[in-house]
């Protein structure tokens, strides 16, 4: 997550992004084969800099809600590749990621017409354009750099001047960020999106409330949410499965996934414990 309207430190590229990212790293080189998301570029990305972290990166079996994290983690990038490949065999070509992090989809692109927005704050994408210098990684011929400061700047706008055609289909990834959005920032780029021309969609993974969660899950909840808050980036926004079809009134075809869902996809019959657990976390597409 870095796409939000917090108070972001100016100059600081966002913590939970890189968290995400030693997640999909951890993912390449603990969990067994064959992976969810088989991703190379995800350790390669974080180069030397970031090695001591990815080795500390939690992998323990005992710590089963921190696997469910990194499941849950690489299914929903998984999920949303899978998405955006029924999107392009019906003809979009461009491909939006909101809050792209150190996302790494844009250099293992297959599609030779699509092109990728990567959209995030300056901070961060400053930050990922450093790490890409340092691994030598060559820099994709369809990957377009859209910085947004929410504090200052529009995304329509900040779009456009990227070259995003508004005209065009569109796939839409909104991964790690709705969690941090106010309701009003939520609401301003889900409408974006849902003027976009027919046969665009979007990919988005929400929270349901605190108070909608078991026991258990609350606990771990409440120490996902205190490690966030530390980093100046805490959750405040939340729905029920009922309430987001609500918000997504302008869309048709809504595939909304929990754990279970997730698990048949993408996770059930492997030889490790990679499982999605628990309610809290879930996944959504739509269409236009």
């Amino acid at each position: 997550m870095s796409l939000h309207l917090n108070r972001m430190q100016a100059v600081a590229p966002s913590r939970t992004a890189l968290r995400v990212a030693l997640r999909r790293a951890a993912h390449q080189l603990y969990d067994a084969k064959p992976l969810v998301l088989d991703d190379p570029i995800a350790t390669a990305i974080l180069g030397e800099r970031y090695a001591e972290e990815l080795r500390r990166t939690p992998i323990r079996p005992d710590r089963p809600f921190s696997v469910a994290l990194r499941a849950f983690i690489v299914a929903r990038s998984r999920y949303a590749e899978d998405m955006l490949n029924d999107a392009v065999a019906q003809g979009v070509t461009q491909y939006v990621l909101l809050g792209a992090g150190l996302d790494t989809f844009a250099h293992r692109n297959p599609y030779s017409n699509l092109r990728v927005f990567e959209v995030d704050h300056p901070a961060t994408q400053s930050w990922k354009r450093e790490l890409l210098d340092e691994s030598t990684l060559p820099s994709p011929k369809y990957l377009v750099y859209a910085p947004v400061d929410f504090e200052t700047q529009d995304l329509p706008t900040q779009l456009r001047a990227a070259g995003f055609d508004p005209e065009a289909s569109t796939f839409f990834a909104w991964l790690g960020v709705v969690p941090y959005l106010t309701h009003g920032a939520f609401r301003t780029t889900l409408d974006f999106i849902a003027s976009r021309p027919r046969g665009s969609g979007l990919v988005l993974d929400y929270a349901q409330p605190r108070s909608a969660l078991p026991f258990r899950e609350q606990l771990a909840y409440d120490s996902l949410a205190a490690r966030v808050q530390l980093a100046g980036e805490p959750f405040q926004l939340f729905f029920t499965p009922s309430k987001i079809a609500t918000e997504l009134d302008a869309f048709y075809n809504l595939d909304d996934l929990g754990s279970p869902e997730i698990n048949a996809r993408y996770l059930d019959g492997r030889a490790d414990n990679l499982r999605a657990l628990g309610s809290a976390g879930r996944l959504l597409s739509a269409w236009l």
